[in-house]
């Protein structure tokens, strides 16, 4: 089975940082845009970045701009969001997704996803 496997979740402190990876199993990522979503119990799943096949484009949701940055190394088929000056309402189950070549706002359109990675914003 084609996956994804995410890892670095954890628990930070408000304004701290913390990295997410996403690597895939079983195929490369070299034709895939990565996508970042969210969720916390009983919450919509929300959009957090994308990042493109090529690496040329990028997107972010207005809650993360300027804190989170998305970037990817094929070589190591792997995608990265690094998650700074971290807030509470950032606490969620982060799961990174698959889908070809190029974003989309809708997570209905990635293909593959992974399991997700809880990541704990407090005190």
């Amino acid at each position: 089975q084609l996956q994804l496997v995410e890892s670095g979740g954890g628990l930070v402190q408000p304004g701290g940082s913390l990295s997410v990876s996403c690597a895939a199993s079983g195929f490369t990522l070299d034709y895939y845009a990565i996508g970042w979503f969210r969720q916390a119990p009983g919450k919509e799943r929300e959009g957090v970045s994308c990042i493109s096949s090529s690496g040329g484009t990028t997107h972010y949701a207005d809650s993360v701009k300027g804190r989170f940055t998305i970037s990817r190394d094929n070589a190591k088929n792997t995608v990265y969001l690094q998650m700074n000056s971290l807030k509470p309402e950032d606490t969620a189950v982060y799961y990174c997704a698959a889908r070809p070549e190029h974003c989309s706002n809708y997570y209905v359109r990635y293909d593959y996803w992974a399991q997700g990675t809880q990541v704990t914003v407090s005190s």
